[in-house]
């Protein structure tokens, strides 16, 4: 399989746990509870409709859901981020995701796009958002506003039907209804395009865009 093929690289993991003291002076080691640290499956899961078996949010008011049932990252990304943060060790599943996907970028996938995967079948809802919580992982302060500002998100998948999925096996598109809405540009209009009503509204129409994105953007538009 060439290095083009979208490709499920690998997957991560893992329940939320507490870590740091409850006592600490220093913020950055204060007591706090994430579910962002993921260890790789080796064989065949099961995606189900909100999440991967033995993975698990912290906060579910802004993680989680049907919306948001599996974090995605591109593989791509990671040479950069090892030089950006002078970290060699940062190796798949430092984003927080679910899956580390190879053949694929924000620049060519696209909001609703229908995916097939292993007996799963996925949708892409919207670009991932990183909170503050990334930053307090790695210890890096601008973090959440580096992977912001560079575009280099990752995005969801929302599940449509249930199944076993497993590293190395292959992604099919089956289906790109909004070939024009890239992640990539998602991400803009969001981000860097924010007094532009008119691509706010076009946006928050997509059909298969998230809930809490349709909301966000249709109060902009309407403002």
């Amino acid at each position: 399989m060439d290095q083009t093929t979208p490709t499920l690289l690998s997957i991560q993991v893992g329940l939320p746990r507490e870590f740091g003291l409850e006592d600490a002076d220093d913020p950055m080691e204060s007591l706090w509870t994430t579910g962002s640290y993921k260890a790789p499956v080796s064989g065949p899961i099961l995606l189900r409709t909100t999440n991967l078996d033995g993975d698990g949010q912290a906060d579910l008011t802004v993680h989680g859901g049907p919306d948001k049932a599996v974090c995605c990252y591109p593989a791509a990304h990671y040479p950069f981020w090892r030089q950006e943060l002078n970290l060699p060790e940062f190796a798949h599943g430092a984003f927080g995701e679910n899956f580390t996907l190879g053949g694929m970028s924000e620049a060519d996938v696209c909001i609703g796009d229908v995916w097939k995967i292993g007996e799963a079948t996925v949708e892409v809802s919207q670009p991932r958002q990183p909170c503050w919580k990334l930053a307090r992982r790695w210890k890096i302060n601008d973090l959440t506003r580096k992977v912001q500002q560079t575009g280099l998100t990752g995005w969801y998948f929302r599940v449509l039907a249930e199944g076993l999925v497993a590293p190395a096996q292959p992604l099919t598109l089956i289906n790109r209804p909004a070939p024009t809405w890239t992640i990539e540009r998602a991400n803009r209009v969001m981000t860097v395009d924010k007094k532009d009503r008119a691509l706010a509204a076009e946006l928050a129409a997509v059909p298969s865009l998230s809930a809490s994105w349709k909301w966000s953007l249709g109060r902009r538009a309407h403002s």
